[in-house]
């Protein structure tokens, strides 16, 4: 228990787009592509906490990235993700222009060694009408009990405009998280 929480820490790597697009793998990077832009940005509203200064927003045609997190890089060995199977919570936040619709999804997966799923989260996509509030919305998700032989977890996000206008009017997102441990909820 005490080793979980000294090791709580958000395993995605430049998750406030601080890096630009460092550790991420552009899957899809349709319209004019994914950019990396400041908060509040056009037609947004500031993020919750101070400390996010940044985030990735979409194009007119899907963009989609992604990482994927080894366990034993990480330093969870296969007996503790076996044996003790501590939880697994997945936070991700997401906003809108106020002026364009948009839509964002969100998959993370439970991957074995030979990267089949044993579980996976992948709620239904959000879509965001136009002239929405452009507030910063949290997407959470925490993994219990599920099946041994987790090592590795699929993080893949994104979206795109609704109105396929040219430019930067899709989903924004950032302050994407995983972490492991006991006693974690969301």
């Amino acid at each position: 228990w005490y080793f979980l929480c000294s090791r709580r820490r958000n395993l995605l790597r430049n998750p406030r787009a601080q890096e630009k697009f460092k550790h991420w793998k552009l899957d899809c990077n349709g319209g004019d592509k994914w950019k990396v832009e400041e908060l509040p940005g056009t037609h947004g509203n500031s993020f919750p906490s101070p400390a996010v200064r940044k985030y990735f927003v979409t194009s007119y045609d899907l963009c989609l990235k992604s990482q994927i997190i080894d366990l034993k890089k990480e330093g969870y060995w296969e007996e503790l993700m076996d044996k003790h199977r501590p939880d697994i919570v997945v936070s991700d936040w997401y906003a809108a222009r106020f002026d364009c619709g948009c839509r964002y999804q969100l998959k993370v997966q439970l991957l074995s060694a030979d990267y089949l799923v044993l579980n996976e989260f992948c709620p239904e996509p959000v879509i965001i009408d136009q002239w929405s509030d452009a507030e910063w919305k949290e997407m959470s998700h925490t993994f219990r009990n599920y099946k041994p032989g987790v090592r590795y977890i699929l993080f893949k996000h994104g979206g795109q405009d609704t109105q396929f206008w040219a430019g930067w009017y899709g989903i924004r997102v950032t302050n994407s998280s995983i972490t492991i441990g006991p006693g974690t909820s969301a």
